[in-house]
């Protein structure tokens, strides 16, 4: 790589998970404030190399996590480090070499960032063929690692921990490679915010103790737990803010439901301002998922986890409880005991917003913009070299040409 100046940062994500075009989004955001001289584009990496097969695709993911979770949990296990059954996978989703070259070809980025792990491991094979050598930047965006996340072509990690680079390095990965940035969240979230006034704003009592629920979809409101004879076993008045994002059945499901509760319930669909709700709440029951528990942390609020899918999310969940900025809930009645006993006791919610502070990173937007825009002027010595197989040659000749094309001054 030369020290070329970076005037296109192509991003890649995917819609298989939430979290994956919200950090995507973040970086661009940041990017406009702090570089608005580079163009930046986002694209779906499934939707543009897999148009045809990315409804289904996308609807039997969806379908399997919620249907079927302790079997996503089984491979998610099975395949976490690097292994035949891995290798497989991996090479079952991550084809489509031809049409991301042509992807490349007509945005021409100077440098390559992933959200996506799929997509990673695409431009990592298309390096490995020498099909291009633009600099690739992998942004991990759980609380852990997995092998679909790591491949040898990749020029840098950013990371969401300490514990996460400590896992790569463990893993051979040279630690100049990696950065420890938190995972990045929308710029927003840096504004300081006014709770007395906000809570004019929406109409609240700034006396009650608020609790935030954000589901993710409807994985934490299946259960039975948001009813009125349930909820008016809590023994005080609470506000209730309840996030139902696009599902617009789901909410009107709710409000009938909660006709007559003690409680002040809100309940809203898609929301532009969940940092103004974060912000005038006491704590959040929430999935673990990488970017809203990292909202979560910036905003210095304390979590009360449930639902957690097997995988990463368990992970995730780990990482939290460990640091004591969460605590989580096996069912429904300890989700309501721990609910009690949190807002009850004053002082331990206390304790876990002030541990939100040693592993929150508002800024990690800003600083993965910077460890990006300085890969481009590094030199990465320690790239593999090359090896292209015999049939490669042949089959990719095409494509090297596109490649040739793409890679001459424009």
């Amino acid at each position: 790589m030369t020290g070329e100046k970076i005037d296109k940062i192509l991003i890649l994500t995917g819609t298989f998970g939430e979290g994956h075009l919200q950090v995507a989004h973040a970086i661009e955001q940041a990017m406009k404030i702090r570089s608005p001289e580079i163009e930046s584009s986002v694209v779906d990496f499934m939707e543009w190399v897999h148009p045809n097969l990315y409804p289904l695709s996308h609807y039997v993911y969806m379908k399997s996590i919620k249907k079927f979770p302790s079997l996503y949990g089984y491979f998610y296990r099975k395949t976490y480090q690097t292994n035949t059954l891995s290798k497989a996978l991996n090479a079952f989703f991550s084809v489509g070499m031809k049409k991301t070259l042509r992807m490349l070809l007509i945005y021409k980025p100077s440098i390559i960032v992933s959200t996506y792990p799929f997509a990673s491991s695409v431009i990592s094979k298309l390096k490995a063929y020498g099909l291009i050598d633009i600099p690739l930047v992998t942004v991990i965006t759980d609380h852990t690692h997995h092998s679909y996340w790591l491949h040898a072509y990749t020029d840098h990690y950013l990371v969401g921990s300490y514990q996460v680079r400590q896992q790569l390095i463990r893993l051979g990965i040279p630690g100049r490679k990696i950065s420890y940035t938190g995972i990045p969240i929308k710029p927003g979230f840096l504004k300081p915010q006014n709770k007395k006034e906000l809570c004019a704003k929406y109409r609240l009592n700034p006396d009650l103790p608020t609790v935030l629920v954000m589901g993710g979809g409807d994985g934490i409101f299946a259960s039975g737990l948001f009813r009125v004879e349930k909820l008016d076993t809590i023994p005080f008045s609470i506000q209730l803010l309840i996030v139902c994002g696009h599902n617009e059945k789901l909410r009107a499901q709710l409000e009938q439901n909660l006709k007559g509760t003690k409680h002040a319930v809100y309940i809203k669909g898609y929301v532009n301002d969940v940092t103004d709700l974060m912000a005038v709440s006491d704590c959040m029951v929430t999935k673990p998922g990488g970017v809203t528990t990292s909202e979560a942390l910036a905003m210095e609020l304390p979590m009360i986890l449930y639902k957690a899918l097997p995988g990463q999310e368990e992970d995730n969940a780990a990482f939290l409880i460990q640091a004591g900025v969460a605590v989580q809930a096996a069912d429904e009645q300890d989700l309501l005991q721990k609910l009690i006993e949190l807002l009850k006791h004053r002082e331990r919610l206390a304790k876990m917003k002030n541990s939100t502070k040693n592993i929150q990173n508002k800024e990690a937007a800003f600083r993965a913009l910077h460890v990006i825009c300085q890969s481009k002027a590094s030199k990465w010595l320690d790239t593999p070299k090359r090896q292209i197989p015999f049939m490669v040659r042949g089959k990719y000749s095409r494509m090297k040409k596109k490649a040739w094309l793409m890679n001459q001054p424009h």
